[in-house]
């Protein structure tokens, strides 16, 4: 990938940081929603990793240091995520 990606730090509950990169975002309008996908940030193209999804509101994030990412809690809502992802993923082999 050639453009700079953003980078983000997620913090546990046990308050270790860790680097993560946005994958990419999408608006469901089903659920009139934002999404946000990321992982960890160093990871190699051919390295299996976890990815994380969120739900986000861009306008709050922008100005945010703090906070504006949701878990999904809906599985319904998780399975579209997937397929959001999968897509993006299957777009990037061809």
């Amino acid at each position: 990938m050639d453009e700079e990606q953003d980078i983000i730090t997620l913090v546990d509950d046990n308050g270790a940081e860790q680097l993560f990169e946005v994958l990419f975002t999408f608006k469901s309008e089903e659920y009139g929603k934002s999404y946000i996908i990321l992982y960890p940030a160093g990871s190699g193209e051919d390295e299996e990793v976890e990815m994380l999804a969120y739900i986000f509101d861009p306008e709050e994030t922008k100005i945010a240091t703090e906070g504006g990412l949701t878990p999904i809690e809906d599985d319904a809502e998780w399975a579209m995520v997937e397929e959001h992802l999968n897509q993006f993923l299957d777009e990037q082999e061809d």
